[in-house]
């Protein structure tokens, strides 16, 4: 397994808190655009979370008071214009490899989200597990707003299944900004919180998931994301196996062991 508690990426914030990784943009200046270094630095990052044993969860939170504010206009957009088609589906592609990159990773990712999350910054809370946000948190899908569609970064597909169909094709067609208490209302939001706790609520809630069965969360995370395509009979089947495999493990004999002895059991991820 790798170790990467100790990693200093060159173009986000990262640090440790227990066993949670706490990441945040750090443009705070410009509420926290995106380039195409971080966006690839990022997608990496992610991709390597499937191998570290020693990150059990993840915090994607606000810097300055500001989530994301998408795509840097001069640093991304203004480079779009003058590629090829080629150079654009490198770039497309590369962004979707992100969120492909959050979901498969195997960790749960809790968003937090304070003021701008816009664009592809709105993504990110999406391929989220969990989000929490503060009141003044404003979310938008803004693509339609510079002459593109709505179907970015798996839009389409990921939104509706978490506040529905109407409501994703409002956001997706209109570009309008998503308010806090709508998106909790809407299920977009776990719950909303007080700005100067939001990142110690993240991570709180992040450290007791953290402390759960490790394998048996990976699984989860799995499940979540495959069953999307799967009959009912089928995400039953690989459910059974999938709770079989979890049942193999020491996780599962220590929570039966604390029964027994009336003692709270200590995961330990295997």
């Amino acid at each position: 397994m790798t170790k990467m508690a100790n990693i200093k990426p060159t173009h986000f914030n990262w640090r440790m808190e227990g066993d949670v990784a706490v990441i945040s943009l750090d443009r705070p200046d410009r509420k926290n655009p995106l380039t195409f270094d971080s966006y690839a630095e990022l997608r990496d990052t992610f991709r390597d979370l499937v191998y570290a044993d020693d990150v059990k969860a993840v915090v994607f939170g606000s810097n300055g008071g500001n989530f994301c504010s998408g795509g840097d206009v001069h640093d991304i957009i203004g480079p779009l214009i003058k590629k090829d088609m080629k150079g654009l589906l490198e770039f497309t592609r590369m962004t979707g490899d992100l969120v492909k990159s959050i979901i498969g990773c195997g960790k749960p990712v809790i968003a937090a989200v304070d003021g701008v999350c816009v664009g592809a910054g709105a993504i990110i809370a999406m391929a989220s597990d969990l989000r929490l946000a503060t009141s003044a948190s404003k979310t938008a899908f803004l693509f339609t707003r510079v002459g593109l569609a709505g179907c970015d970064m798996g839009a389409c597909a990921i939104l509706p299944r978490i506040i529905g169909q109407g409501r994703a094709a409002e956001l997706l067609y209109t570009g309008r900004a998503m308010s806090a208490e709508e998106g909790e209302r809407w299920g977009f939001y776990n719950r909303l919180v007080e700005a100067d706790v939001l990142e110690a609520e993240a991570i709180t809630l992040a450290t007791r998931i953290s402390q759960g069965p490790n394998f048996g969360h990976m699984m989860t995370k799995t499940m979540l994301a495959q069953e999307w395509n799967m009959s009912i009979e089928q995400a039953i089947e690989s459910e059974a196996q999938a709770q079989a495999i979890c049942m193999q493990t020491e996780d599962f004999n220590r929570a039966y062991t604390a029964f027994v002895t009336k003692e709270k059991p200590v995961f330990e991820g295997s």
